[in-house]
C-alpha cells in the first residue's frame, strides 16, 4: 500500500500552487474535483491524457499541496484541499476557478 507524502499548509507556495495550475489538464482536474462533493478515485475523472502522463499531473498537484491522495485497498483517493488553502491563500482557488470557468477558449480539455 502506497503512501503519499503531502507538504503541510505552511510548506504550500503561492507559486507552486499557481504553477500547477497553469497547465490545462491539472486545472480542469481540479475543476473537476472542485463541483464533487466527496473524494475520488484518482481514474474517476476522464481525462485526455495516457495514464502515465496523469500521474505526473497528480504529483504535481500533490506537492503544491492542491490535491490530497489517500491509499484505500488498491485505490488511490483524490480530493481538494480547499480548507488548507483557504487558510493559507485565501479566495485564490476560488478565484483561479472562477476565471477558468468563464473562458471559453482553445485551451479547454
Amino acid at each position: 500500500m502506497k503512501q503519499y507524502q503531502h507538504p503541510t499548509v505552511d510548506q504550500i507556495s503561492l507559486t507552486c500552487v499557481l504553477h500547477a495550475l497553469s497547465d490545462p489538464v491539472r486545472l480542469n482536474y481540479v475543476q473537476c474535483l472542485a463541483k464533487l462533493t466527496s473524494e475520488q478515485p484518482c481514474g474517476a475523472i476522464p481525462t485526455p491524457v495516457a495514464k502515465s502522463t496523469m500521474s505526473h499531473h497528480l504529483r504535481v498537484l500533490r506537492e503544491a499541496g492542491i490535491i490530497h491522495i489517500r491509499t484505500e485497498g488498491t485505490q488511490s483517493m483524490t480530493s481538494l484541499r480547499l480548507h488548507d488553502l483557504e487558510e493559507k491563500f485565501p479566495g485564490v482557488l476560488d478565484s483561479v476557478l472562477k476565471a477558468a470557468n468563464s473562458t471559453t477558449s482553445v485551451e479547454e480539455v
